[in-house]
């Protein structure tokens, strides 16, 4: 009996101490993902990154303070450890795919290349971002159509973004006869862009020939204004540059071909 006793008292010993860890450790695991947040690096993340962060670093330290709480006790770490090491790597293998997408969503929250409301273009569509999970992200077309992409493809894929910048450059080609003067094209169109509201006058706005067609003279407009203006200035400048050129009598040719006939 007393060796019993004895026995007992050891492990209610060793279970209170391991008890008064695993407590501890919680709080400091809590604390010490709430002392994180508080880092200026840290706090600038996406909410749903340093979700999974804190989640990720939470599990982590926790599951360290139950195996030294565990070996205190007496049960094997080593045991515990090729047990948690096997769970881990049947689980990976299982969600290998769910795994590198949820990588890649991180690399996505934490790197920045886009946010949700940012147009942008990947190799195979575009559209406006309206959603960034942990596995996936959504996309709202122009002609409203939804498309969800896996976060491993899109975090290894090329994209464009066009919102990133303030300001945007809108290009412009025009056609003109042969005929037409030079000079009088490049003022007229510059008139037109200086007289558009939403044109930035601080940028530069440019208005040059840039080739000799087979049947007209393609002279290009550059004109910088924000970027969500981008399409509405677009639309407005091809407007307003042809009722421009019929006021001026600049004449927009049809593509003209020459026949030579020769008697025989």
């Amino acid at each position: 009996m007393n060796k019993y006793l004895q026995m007992a008292i050891t492990f209610g010993e060793k279970l209170l101490i391991a008890l008064l860890i695993v407590f501890i450790g919680f709080k400091t695991a809590k604390y010490i993902v709430k002392l994180l947040n508080k880092v200026r690096g840290y706090s600038k993340l996406n909410s749903n990154a340093k979700s999974f962060l804190n989640s990720f670093i939470s599990i982590a330290i926790k599951t360290v303070i139950l195996v030294v709480a565990a070996g205190i006790i007496g049960i094997p770490t080593t045991s515990i450890i090729t047990l948690i090491g096997s769970a881990g790597l049947a689980i990976g293998l299982a969600l290998q795919g769910g795994l590198s997408n949820i990588a890649g969503g991180l690399m996505i929250l934490i790197t920045k290349p886009f946010e949700v409301g940012n147009y942008i273009e990947t190799a195979s569509v575009q559209g406006i971002v309206t959603d960034i999970t942990m596995f996936y992200t959504k996309l709202t077309t122009l002609d409203n159509k939804t498309v969800t992409i896996p976060n491993s493809t899109l975090s290894s894929s090329t994209i464009t973004n066009f919102n990133s910048q303030e300001a945007r450059r809108v290009d412009l080609e025009f056609s003109v006869s042969y005929n037409s003067n030079i000079d009088k094209v490049k003022e007229t169109m510059l008139e037109v862009a200086k007289a558009n509201k939403l044109v930035l006058k601080d940028h530069p706005v440019t208005a040059r020939m840039i080739k000799h067609d087979s049947s007209a003279l393609v002279f290009a407009l550059k004109v910088w204004c924000k970027s969500p203006d981008y399409w509405t200035v677009y639309f407005d400048m091809t407007e307003e540059i042809k009722r421009a050129f019929d006021k001026e009598k600049i004449e927009i040719p049809y593509p003209q071909v020459d026949v030579h006939m020769k008697n025989k």
